[in-house]
């Protein structure tokens, strides 16, 4: 209906005919029967599956599917071939797959909670007048028509319209983003809703007062009910690390199942059984897939999370610590992130002249007295006997500044408050009227050019005479000039008085006031770092546009002597998209007295630009934009739960400098796979060209199925997790974001590890395996048993070599810029571990009876072990020298071997 979207400006006797209700609410038959025909008001998110349906779905994936396949292939070959170590190869792919879906699965989980949040916003009882009695019912039965009752901490139920307020105000900060409690009236103040005193929103709270209200928008049909539904419509984003593993997983799966396929064919040609062309073709998928992928990012992302929690960043989906380092633009909030969320004086003005509140001796300047008394009297903020500040920000601040100079209690007590005219947006004004021993007098506070309109008087030092069109430039012209300095600046005066009931005129002037929420000193910094990193920051916000453009000159999001580019919210509603693209190209910009919900419009202009986006917000509001975003990032001091639940990282401090501590780690993060994934594929070629040969040369097969899955799930898991967390190098803040373009897995990484690191760790293998078997009296084209000593010591042998050259791989992988002697060869500690743990296991594998018997092996003497040793050195000290290169921008090596 069309009148329901204007139902806050429609009369009662109107608004009871729309919704059949009159002032002493419904009887509970009506109220049944709307609740059969309309619904229960309750929020409705999407049907959720079972845990286990959802653990399931794990299973389905490309990558899951292709070891699940694996596994069931190499039990087959177990069946067929028993006694070979198909059974431990097909038991291990299946704890693969089952590690990987455990992992996905609890992530999905916890992004399952974001609706679950919205439905804890509204109560579970509600007072209502039910057949003309006050009666407590559940919240989720109450219906359009019903009268509500609303008393100081509560939740408001529904949307409702204002019956009767006594001193009502309400947070309404997590709908439309005002920090500040907003007065209730019974009559409509805005032409927008959202603005209007005269009607209550679903979730919001009543901070003090009472007041009794009128339900006419339930559950779905609500304020909140349509945030809730444009966040279901928003579709969560992928974040760049997921699509570029999904994207690693296809290639290098399709690689191995079309080699897995090529040489079951070549093997049948050649005459082999097809079932053992099948175990082969298993050897050759299983060579190629890297098993230990997924846990080493999962636990690599893990210990990335715990160091930003450290640094008060709790990261909530772990793919997102990555997202950070891709980022291109941060959309920020001013109010807590960039500012320290305290208001307190910093100016005040008056016998025509400015004075800083660090001025000596201002208690004893004429006039100041005059100015702390309305200060104090008129005034809702209040101190406890514990000397805590009660209130909204701007008033705290007036009464803690005041009690600096007089004791406020004593002004209170001393001069009682026989009547208050409230503050609200239409007036722009707040009046009290105080008893003095002479009478009353009203104290005025508000907006500038509103207390000038109703005074007639000036109070200069100890004279009060008229006030002049002089005074009145004078004192506008200062206060433009506190405001551009960021300030929000109040006016105070006050008159004598007989009755309460005195017209609004002929007031005395006494000052001005600025006020600042001042920015946090590390946050300039921040914002320098992030210029330098290549990353554009964009302030909105909902402030004055003089009060946001100064504070962002403060701290570097505006160049101090640039001209600024400012948009406000009813511009950025009327803008059409590719307006608003051609202004988001330009330099300082910012949007000022915009709405949170208007967060996502800006959001989704900037992605379709092709932008990384990360957004802050806090408020209910804010939701749809946090889950839009590729990263959103929730106050975790200020923030409402509904925030935090949409969001992928939550400020434990509610501080700018923070994001960008984050963006280091996971700019660290993309580079530390990076190096991993270059390390992981290295070993795949001296697993894979031992097949090769088997089938082509007719050798005995150099390297097992039981003993890749040991490289794959053994050896190379911890060296790869201490990769995964390896301080970033020295420029990794000076670069520019990395291109969405930019792939995990390029051409010279495949290069470099398919076609130089693991072609010198196969040789280094095949050289001691022929060493070994030609030492034993092997001679060309010689089958032998699987349990001879012979094979076992010359598998054995090729085994060992890879591990070897593996261990210079590693060390090699820990920069990609930086000489390894630069940056220490023994400081991470894990990688040290890591390589321990590969020569222990190669010990086992090697020289213990158990080990000899599980994994068919057999031991070596120090001659066969070391023979390996030359090509590891060649692969450290020839990385060494592309390294050396690269820092001297050697063009052949920066196109073909930077990778």
């Amino acid at each position: 209906m069309e009148e329901l979207k204007n139902i806050h400006k429609v009369s009662l006797e109107k608004f009871y005919k729309i919704f059949n209700t009159t002032e002493q609410g419904l009887s509970s038959l009506e109220a049944n029967k709307r609740l059969e025909k309309i619904g229960k008001n309750i929020l409705v998110t999407k049907k959720k599956n079972s845990m286990i349906i959802n653990y399931l779905k794990q299973f389905s994936n490309f990558f899951a599917i292709l070891l699940l396949v694996g596994s069931i292939l190499a039990f087959l070959a177990n069946h067929l071939y028993p006694g070979e170590g198909n059974l431990y190869i097909g038991i291990a792919l299946l704890i693969v797959v089952v590690l990987n879906a455990t992992f996905t699965f609890i992530q999905e989980y916890q992004s399952e909670k974001i609706m679950e949040s919205f439905k804890k916003m509204l109560p579970s009882e509600v007072s209502v007048l039910r057949d003309n009695k006050r009666v407590k019912i559940l919240a989720e039965n109450l219906v359009p028509g019903d009268v509500i009752f609303l008393e100081e901490g509560d939740k408001i139920p529904a949307d409702a319209r204002i019956l009767e307020s006594n001193g009502m105000k309400v947070d309404h900060a997590s709908i439309t983003g005002e920090s500040e409690p907003q007065l209730r009236k019974n009559i409509p103040t805005h032409n927008n809703i959202l603005e209007s005193r005269n009607v209550l929103f679903s979730g919001t709270l009543v901070q003090t007062g009472n007041g009794k209200a009128v339900v006419y928008g339930i559950g779905m049909n609500t304020q909140i009910g349509k945030i809730v539904k444009l966040t279901k419509e928003t579709k969560s984003v992928k974040s760049p690390l997921h699509k570029e593993i999904n994207h690693f997983i296809k290639i290098i799966s399709r690689i191995a199942i079309i080699l897995g396929i090529i040489f079951f064919l070549v093997s049948l040609f050649l005459g082999n059984k097809a079932t053992a062309s099948l175990v082969f073709a298993i050897g050759i998928i299983v060579a190629n897939v890297p098993e230990g992928l997924l846990p080493t990012v999962t636990l690599s992302l893990s210990m990335a999370a715990k160091r930003m929690a450290k640094k008060k960043a709790l990261i909530k989906n772990l793919e997102s610590v990555e997202t950070l380092g891709s980022t291109t633009i941060i959309c920020t909030d001013k109010t807590g992130t960039l500012t320290e969320n305290k208001m307190r004086i910093e100016t005040i003005f008056m016998n025509t002249k400015e004075f800083g509140i660090d001025e000596p001796n201002l208690k004893d300047k004429i006039g100041v007295s005059h100015l702390i008394e309305t200060m104090s009297l008129c005034n809702n903020a209040y101190i406890n006997h514990k000397g805590e500040h009660f209130g909204d920000p701007t008033e705290t601040a007036l009464i803690k500044f005041a009690n600096t100079q007089n004791n406020v209690d004593s002004l209170t007590n001393k001069h009682k408050r026989l009547r208050e005219s409230p503050f609200d947006s239409k007036t722009k004004r707040m009046i009290t009227y105080n008893k003095y021993k002479k009478g009353i007098r009203a104290h005025l506070k508000g907006a500038p050019e509103v207390i000038l309109e109703k005074c007639n008087k000036i109070r200069i030092n100890q004279k009060v005479r008229k006030l002049t069109k002089k005074d009145k430039t004078l004192i506008i012209n200062k206060y433009k000039e506190i405001a551009s300095r960021g300030e929000r600046v109040l006016g105070f005066a006050y008159k004598d008085i007989k009755t309460v009931k005195s017209p609004e005129k002929e007031y005395i002037f006494t000052g001005l006031v600025g006020m600042i929420d001042p920015p946090r000193k590390e946050v300039p910094m921040a914002l320098k770092d992030c210029k330098t990193a290549g990353i554009k920051v964009i302030m909105i916000t909902g402030d004055h546009p003089l009060t946001a453009e100064a504070i962002a000159r403060k701290v570097g999001i505006i160049n101090k002597n640039a001209k600024s580019n400012i948009m406000l919210g009813d511009e950025l509603t009327k803008i059409s998209s590719n307006k608003l693209k051609a202004f988001l190209k330009k330099d300082n910009i910012l949007f000022a007295r915009t709405a949170p919900a208007q967060k996502l419009q800006i959001v989704k202009a900037l992605q379709a630009m092709g932008e990384v986006v990360t957004v802050t917000g806090d408020g209910v509001n804010d939701a749809p934009a946090l889950k839009n975003a590729d990263m959103g990032v929730a106050m975790g001091v200020i923030g409402t739960e509904v925030a935090r639940e949409a969001s992928d990282m939550v400020l434990m401090d509610d501080n700018f400098a923070t994001i960008v501590s984050a963006i280091e780690e996971g700019r660290t993060i993309f580079e530390n796979i990076k190096k991993f994934i270059a390390y992981i594929l290295t070993s795949n070629v001296p697993e894979i060209l031992p097949f090769i040969a088997f089938v082509a040369l007719g050798l005995p097969l150099p390297l097992t199925i039981i003993l890749i899955l040991t490289i794959d799930l053994g050896t190379d898991l911890l060296p790869a997790l201490g990769l995964g967390s390896e301080k970033p190098e020295t420029d990794v803040m000076t670069k520019k974001p990395r291109s969405r373009k930019e792939r995990l897995l390029t051409k010279n990484l495949l290069f470099r590890s398919y076609g130089i690191i693991g072609v010198i760790q196969a040789a280094a293998g095949f050289a001691t395996y022929f060493f070994i078997l030609y030492s034993g009296g092997w001679v060309w084209g010689q089958t032998l048993a699987t349990d001879s000593l012979l094979y076992m010591r010359a598998i054995s042998g090729f085994f060992a070599s890879v591990i070897i050259a593996q261990i210079a791989d590693v060390l090699i992988c820990r920069t990609k810029r930086e000489s390894i002697f630069k940056t220490g060869i023994i400081k991470n500690k894990l990688i040290l571990l890591g390589i321990l743990t590969e020569i222990l296991l190669v010990f086992f594998i090697v020289y213990v009876p158990i080990g000899n018997k599980f994994f068919g092996t057999a031991p070596l003497s120090l001659l066969e072990l070391s023979i390996s040793i030359p090509f590891a050195l060649l692969i450290f000290f020839g990385d060494e020298l592309r390294k050396k290169l690269i820092r001297n921008n050697n063009k052949f090596v920066l196109k073909y071997l930077t990778w």
